[in-house]
């Protein structure tokens, strides 16, 4: 495969993220050093732990969990529908910090915080609590499934049109060490018979 850095074309990047889920996020911020250091073209778009859920038999923190990340799913749907998918990495990035750096598990404060920090309309915080926008969360989170060809959970990242589980990572990545283990998932995404590669997980740290 060739290098990235002679490449014309910018690779494609797509991540998939429930602004809930703490993998999802340190795997964001990863991709978002990876773009700062060299082109990809990066874009995010929504999948849902609670959608993927709903019907499961779940521990009952677990459940709690998923059940709540209804609410900051939905509103990224509601504003992705009125306001672009571009919006989606800003209004991820309100969240996430809130939630995961900020540890602030008030996701009704998550929401009117992160909206009015970016200004958005506040009356997007109603989407939490309302249907109105699943159908559109439910086909974004189903696109993601579909690029990965099994049900996975997240984050789900698709490196020029191939798409794993993952990586998943325990800590961001930063500078050479960034770039590597993108050259690496890019190289995975290039090969047709690359399946899985998995081991144990540590702790999380986010910085």
């Amino acid at each position: 495969m060739e290098d990235i850095h002679a490449s014309q074309a910018a690779v494609s990047v797509v991540c998939y993220f429930d602004s809930t889920c703490p993998f999802a996020w340190v795997t964001s911020r990863w991709l978002l050093e990876v773009e700062r250091l060299q082109p990809i073209d990066l874009n995010f778009r929504i999948m849902s732990l609670s959608v993927l859920n709903e019907h499961r038999e779940l521990e009952p923190w677990y459940r709690e969990f998923n059940d709540r990340a209804w609410g900051p799913a939905r509103v990224c749907a509601a504003a992705e529908a009125l306001h672009g998918t571009a919006i989606l990495r800003d209004l991820y990035t309100a969240l996430g910090s809130r939630i995961h750096l900020e540890r602030n598990k008030d996701y009704d404060a998550v929401i009117t915080e992160s909206l009015d920090e970016l200004g958005l309309p506040a009356s997007l915080a109603k989407a939490a609590y309302t249907d109105e926008f699943d159908a559109a969360l439910r086909a974004s989170h189903q696109a993601g499934q579909e690029t990965v060809g099994e049900e996975v959970g997240t984050p789900v990242v698709a490196v020029d049109g191939a798409a794993f589980f993952g990586p998943v990572l325990t800590s961001i990545p930063k500078g050479q060490e960034a770039i590597r283990l993108f050259q690496a998932v890019w190289t995975l995404a290039g090969m047709g018979a690359f399946a899985e590669l998995k081991r144990g997980r540590g702790a999380l740290d986010f910085r």
